[in-house]
């Protein structure tokens, strides 16, 4: 992750990519996966990155959060705070060994927050994603919604301002990703929280997005930007309207040629 914004106008972006590259490997066998890529992200804006596999967008959100460097190029957050960013895994990446409460408030402990203000925002953060019975279960007994609930209110309770979510739903059935995507939409809109979600959903990328931009095949550059043509706050409602079925046509179109073999 870049240097933090200092110092900065509020309508500067929350997130601004620079000529973003990313290689992996070693010449002469190096695979270039992603990039030059320009992005920003506007603060409080929800943008939906939609592409082909192999295309990058799991690699443009690692650098986000941090855990992976660029080749070339930069990625810089705007930020007040030392750790700006959350990530959401499709994997739920939490701990086992942990109850509900542990893995919820397992953010706040890491920033050392008091562990009765900790347990606190732990358990409102459960109250709100209709955990609460379960504080005290492990995530072995849980489905792979209520995991990703955890999840979600994990990341939700730090506070952060940028939020990192890759494919989050794609590992659940249809009907309760369509539920998941709902409660989220929800969430955001009332949080306002700054959010890059990665996604192979087409329908997910419109209900959930203020942007979709579409990634190009390997090495992933953005090839379209698309704002989904309803106001907010919106509900999942918007699923049967025209305009939502001619968008996801539309998107659809580009990421068909850009899936196609040479």
């Amino acid at each position: 992750m870049g240097e933090p914004y200092q110092d900065r106008e509020a309508s500067d972006p929350k997130l601004r990519a620079t000529d973003l590259t990313r290689t992996f490997g070693r010449t002469p066998h190096t695979v270039d996966a992603l990039g030059p890529l320009d992005l920003t992200v506007a603060p409080g804006e929800f943008v939906c990155v939609v592409g082909p596999s192999g295309c990058g967008k799991s690699t443009l959100l690692r650098i986000a959060a941090g855990l992976l460097r660029p080749s070339m190029g930069t990625l810089e957050i705007r930020t007040s705070s030392p750790r700006p960013a959350a990530m959401i895994f499709q994997d739920y990446g939490i701990y086992d060994w942990k109850t509900v409460r542990a893995n919820v408030r397992f953010g706040l402990d890491i920033q050392r927050v008091p562990r009765r203000e900790a347990n606190a925002r732990a358990d409102d953060w459960l109250a709100r994603m209709g955990l609460s019975d379960f504080a005290h279960a492990y995530p072995a007994t849980l489905s792979g919604g209520m995991r990703q609930r955890v999840a979600i209110a994990r990341a939700l309770a730090v506070q952060p301002e940028l939020l990192l979510m890759d494919e989050p739903f794609a590992a659940l059935d249809a009907q309760l990703r369509t539920i998941l995507q709902d409660e989220l939409l929800d969430l955001t809109q009332s949080l306002r929280t700054t959010t890059l979600f990665i996604t192979h959903s087409l329908e997910e990328a419109i209900v959930l997005g203020d942007r979709v931009l579409v990634m190009s095949a390997r090495p992933g550059r953005i090839i379209a930007e698309h704002r989904p043509p309803f106001p907010r706050p919106r509900t999942g409602d918007i699923r049967t309207a025209p305009e939502f079925t001619a968008l996801k046509s539309e998107l659809w179109d580009l990421l068909r040629k850009e899936a196609a073999p040479v």
